[in-house]
């Protein structure tokens, strides 16, 4: 039976992932995931996109501080109270509520990404909502709370591109071993410990997924996108990986096993 072997988040959007060892998790995904944002002066997400060192910033988040490390930064620990001024957020097309306030953050990312930003934070009860399920909360993430990948898919794209590249690049918060290659696209209900994840919709990559997450830098073969391109290309884009909603609350941990509820 398939295992989850990894689970990441990714407490500001486009940084670097936190590997757990066991979280909790619910509707929202697991707690803090891109629950701190990136943004300019009129509150648009700033991403690995278009800003590809975001990848090297390390976060680590507790109750009361928020904590960010950087390749020649010195390190920077906020306190969480500072995120208290109400500011319009924007990603993709969702336009929200969110907060800002944190200046030495502000100054910090700043000074690292060379350009004025702002740190936002969703708050403590969001109020975007995922498209196809408004009753699910939303935070920063791109349009659903979690990823999954099988390492059986990365396995295959890696034996087609020609050499090994990091789960990383991909960004899930799921990392399922133990099933064949994207056999994750025809699950559509899993059971990790007693909570049960709905399988929504795959995901469309992107050109983030050529950054290199140790460097911050973009490949300069296009790779794996050029790749995934050639046998993964749909009318809805370039697909890797499966978009998922936990259906209650509960814990996970690295080692449980994955029950397929329902699949096609």
């Amino acid at each position: 039976m398939p295992t989850l072997t990894e689970i990441y988040r990714y407490p500001v959007k486009s940084t670097w992932g936190e590997l757990l060892p066991a979280s909790d998790v619910g509707p929202m995904g697991l707690p803090f995931d891109r629950a701190w944002m990136v943004a300019d002066e009129s509150g648009r997400m700033i991403t690995g996109r278009t800003e590809p060192r975001l990848v090297q910033i390390k976060v680590r988040v507790d109750d009361s501080t928020l904590t960010l490390s950087a390749p020649g930064r010195e390190v920077l620990v906020v306190p969480r109270s500072q995120f208290n001024q109400p500011m319009p957020a924007s990603v993709w097309k969702d336009e929200f509520p969110a907060f800002a306030g944190a200046k030495p953050a502000d100054e910090w990312l700043s000074g690292f990404l060379g350009k004025p930003v702002w740190l936002l934070y969703v708050g403590a009860a969001s109020a975007r909502r995922v498209r196809r399920r408004p009753e699910v909360a939303l935070s920063f993430a791109d349009a659903y709370p979690l990823l999954l990948i099988g390492q059986g898919s990365l396995d295959e794209l890696n034996r087609r591109v020609g050499r090994d590249l990091s789960m990383r690049r991909f960004r899930p918060n799921l990392v399922v071993t133990g099933s064949e290659a994207f056999a994750e696209d025809r699950w559509k209900k899993i059971r990790i410990g007693e909570v049960i994840f709905s399988i929504e919709k795959p995901c469309e990559r992107c050109a983030f997924t050529t950054v290199d997450p140790e460097t911050g830098e973009k490949s300069s073969d296009q790779e794996p996108l050029r790749t995934l391109a050639t046998f993964r290309r749909t009318p809805d884009g370039v697909l890797f990986g499966q978009n998922a909603v936990a259906e209650g609350a509960g814990q996970i941990a690295l080692g449980m096993e994955v029950e397929i509820l329902e699949a096609v």
